[in-house]
């Protein structure tokens, strides 16, 4: 994902599956490869999409952190003191609407008796700890868009308060089907591909840029491996960056338009850079929640000029790259800034090649830029439908 990032690609694609046929809207960033063909049949067939991406994403995180493969057990490590902290709005819609269908057509005895369990949105949570035998605590969070980034602040205090000494945490959703893509564009929230379809290159989800239509739905996961730094360091792991902090508000707004004060926002950053220790004036970048939609672009830039003053901050929205990933585009986004620290180094935002100028920040385009040295805090921004606003402080280690 990383080098992908830093050289400007997307995974945008047309949905050609004939499900999609007669919508609307048939553009999504789906996962180009089918996981459950990536862990054994018995094992796949009882997780759902979102649960069988939580799971590679928790098994790579997991090694890439220095624990050995399979889990706690082969790691020698004390599973009661590990925890899961995932977060997902529906996780996988699609197993609902088949087993409905097989009642529809074939009746009751043609319905699965897994459709249940694998119908929940804690799934993917549940079967992390059962694949990594993670015994802890394992937990899921449903907040809108915002999800998969509380699902890491709360990570962080239960390590930080010492409930447990490490906590894989972030976000897992596959929600790109019919009834969800057909119910986006009936919000006329989604971009719908003309732009290509007229012969401008690049992504079609276009954060921050003047002729942004809306965001693109997506799918994926993203998780890390939080860890208390005594336990860390006596073990002589790779650090990437300090979890320092994160922030929570609501909007009491609207059910899913954004308030265009951005005053939730711009309360929910404040929050973070407090829970962190931290001031506007340590901030070297921020990794903006941009969707690409005309309104919830504005209230993010408002809230932000806002929080940090006229200094240049730099900016970057990866969903031009990914797609909106719904619970899981705070996880996902969280590994990105987590990589643009160690690296320090900021991906572009890619989708349109200038910036709408009421956006007012200074946005990241073209190719990747240092990250300044004037500081040593990264945000990252999460806001989802119904006012949830979430945001993580980041801290450079040096």
């Amino acid at each position: 994902m990383w080098r992908g990032l830093l050289d400007g690609r997307h995974g945008i694609r047309e949905l050609r599956g004939a499900e999609f046929e007669g919508l609307p809207v048939r553009i999504a960033g789906v996962v180009p490869v089918d996981p459950g063909e990536l862990l054994p049949r018995p094992l796949a067939r009882r997780m759902n999409r979102a649960a069988l991406l939580g799971v590679l994403a928790a098994r790579e995180a997991w090694t890439d952190a220095g624990y050995t493969e399979g889990g706690t057990r082969e790691s020698g490590v004390d599973p009661d003191r590990v925890g899961v902290s995932m977060g997902a709005i529906l996780g996988d819609a699609s197993v609902l609407v088949n087993g409905d269908r097989r009642l529809r057509e074939r009746g009751p005895r043609a319905v699965s008796p897994l459709t249940t369990p694998m119908t929940v949105p804690s799934q993917a949570a549940s079967q992390i700890s059962l694949d990594l035998h993670i015994t802890g605590e394992a937990r899921t969070v449903t907040s809108a868009c915002a999800s998969g980034t509380e699902a890491i602040g709360q990570a962080i205090d239960r390590v930080r308060y010492g409930r447990v000494d490490i906590a894989l945490a972030g976000g897992a959703e596959a929600v790109v089907t019919p009834a969800i893509m057909a119910s986006f564009a009936a919000m006329r929230a989604l971009a719908d591909g003309t732009a290509a379809a007229r012969g401008v290159k690049g992504s079609p989800s276009r954060p921050f840029a003047g002729d942004r239509g809306g965001f693109v739905n997506g799918e994926g996961a993203g998780i890390l491996v939080l860890e208390a730094e005594e336990h860390a360091r006596a073990r002589g792991a790779r650090i990437y960056c300090e979890a320092a902090g994160w922030g929570l508000s609501a909007d009491a707004h609207h059910m899913a338009a954004p308030d265009p004060t951005g005053r939730g926002v711009a309360l929910a950053l404040r929050r973070a850079l407090r829970d962190a220790g931290a001031v506007a004036a340590d901030v070297v970048h921020v990794n903006a929640h941009a969707t690409a939609t005309v309104e919830g672009d504005l209230a993010e830039a408002g809230a932000l000029r806002a929080v940090l003053g006229r200094r240049s901050v730099p900016v970057t929205a990866l969903k031009g790259h990914l797609g909106h990933l719904q619970g899981a585009a705070g996880g996902v986004e969280a590994v990105a800034a987590a990589l643009t620290l160690h690296h320090a180094l900021v991906p572009p935002t890619v989708g349109g090649d200038t910036t709408d100028e009421a956006i007012g920040l200074d946005v990241v385009r073209g190719a990747p830029r240092d990250l300044p040295e004037d500081g040593d805090v990264v945000l990252s921004n999460s806001f989802g439908f119904g006012g949830h606003n979430a945001v993580l402080a980041l801290r450079r280690t040096r």
